[in-house]
Parts: structure tokens; sequence; C-alpha cells
């Protein structure tokens, strides 16, 4: 079998795991050897009620055990990722307005526009642009109408509950977005997640102020 036949079948298993099959049945499914199917699902987490339905099934009796462990794990990890998350907004504590505004350089130099002469700042999670957003408005002083917002999407995904969601949370009216950029989606192509909203990007075009920022930023990390 040659190479584009291997990861086809890869592919395949990969989707049959997603959907909560097991192992074995993969293998029969594909006929393939079961120590391939586990290299290649290795990484897929698979959810509590697709292990509760593993674990129900009887043809997958000889199981039992290692899908209790599995369940057992993931309890476990659970527990200890509460437990650091809380550990970590401890230490944290609470922010003064100079944390945040040091903390809003920071981001933008990780992934705001550092060249040209516009300010802008893109990304896909809701909580990295609401942060955004509101220290452009809080430290940068930019007034509302100067915000525009551009939507990335794939064509499998709803534009219009994404552009809903994005004006929610960022209180910019419909009027200050642009033509959303929508992407075919690549069907072969194995992706492990999924922004069902998108990747937004925030436009203020400001020459003075993106220099500003750039000023900032060469102050914060400057030795």
């Amino acid at each position: 079998m040659g190479y584009f036949g291997k990861l086809e079948l890869k592919l395949k298993a990969q989707q049959l795991r997603k959907h909560g099959i097991s192992v074995r049945e993969i293998q029969r499914k594909l006929k393939v050897s079961r120590s391939s199917v586990s290299l290649w699902v290795r990484d897929i987490k698979l959810t509590k009620q697709q292990l509760q339905k593993l674990y129900q099934n009887k043809k997958t009796g000889g199981l039992k055990g290692s899908i209790i462990a599995a369940m057992n794990k993931v309890k476990a990890r659970k527990k200890i990722t509460q437990k650091l998350l809380e550990k970590g907004r401890k230490e944290v504590k609470r922010l003064s307005k100079r944390d945040r505004f040091i903390a809003g350089i920071a981001l933008y130099f990780a992934e705001g526009n550092k060249v040209g002469n516009s300010v802008s700042f893109s990304n896909s999670d809701f909580r990295a642009l609401k942060f955004m957003v509101d220290w452009l408005r809080n430290y940068c002083y930019v007034p509302e109408e100067k915000f525009r917002c551009s939507l990335y999407l794939h064509d499998n995904l709803n534009e219009g509950s994404a552009k809903r969601f994005w004006i929610s949370l960022l209180k910019v009216p419909n009027s200050q977005f642009t033509k959303s950029y929508i992407v075919k989606s690549n069907h072969k192509r194995f992706r492990k997640t999924k922004h069902k909203n998108g990747v937004l990007r925030v436009t203020v075009s400001d020459v003075n102020l993106h220099r500003k920022i750039m000023g900032w930023i060469s102050g914060v990390i400057s030795v």
C-alpha cells in the first residue's frame, strides 16, 4: 500500500474514533492491524459520553477494564486541571490598572500587527479579543466608530451565528463589520480544533496610535 493509501486509512480511522468507535471495531472495518489503529488515534480524546457508550456495548466487553481506567484518568485529569486553575487565579490576584495596561502591550506584541499604519489584532479566542478591544477603549481611547471587524470563517460554519456572537461580545455594531472572508474547507485534512465563530480581526486605522503602541512595546521589552 502506498503513502496516500495509508494516509486515507489513517484519516478514516481518526474520523471513526472521533465518533466514539472502539479501536477493535475500527480495525475490523478498515482491515488493518490493531497497532496501526492505536497509533493513528492515540491523540484523540473521547468524551465521557463516548466512553460510557463503549463500556455499555456488549461487543467490547473485553475492553471494559481499560475503558474504566480511561474514565478514571479523565476524572483525575479534570480534578488536577481545576485545582491548578484555581491556584493560578489566586497567584495572579486582582490586576491593577497598570497591570492590565502592561498585559495589553504584551498581548499586542504577541498577536497584533506591528507593521504598516493600522492597529490590528487577530485571534480566535474570545477572551483575548474581548480583553484587547476593552484595552483599546480604556487605554488608547479609541472612539467607538473607528473599530472595524473582519471575520475569517470556513464555509461549513454559520456566518450569521458567528457575527452575532462577536457583535454581542464586543459591542461593535454590524455596520462596522467588513465583508467576511469565507474559506473553502479541506475535508481531507484532519483538524483537531474547530473555531465555530471563526477568526476575528479588529482594526483601528490610526497611524499615530500604531506608533505609540510600538513605543510602548519597545519600552516593555527593551533590555
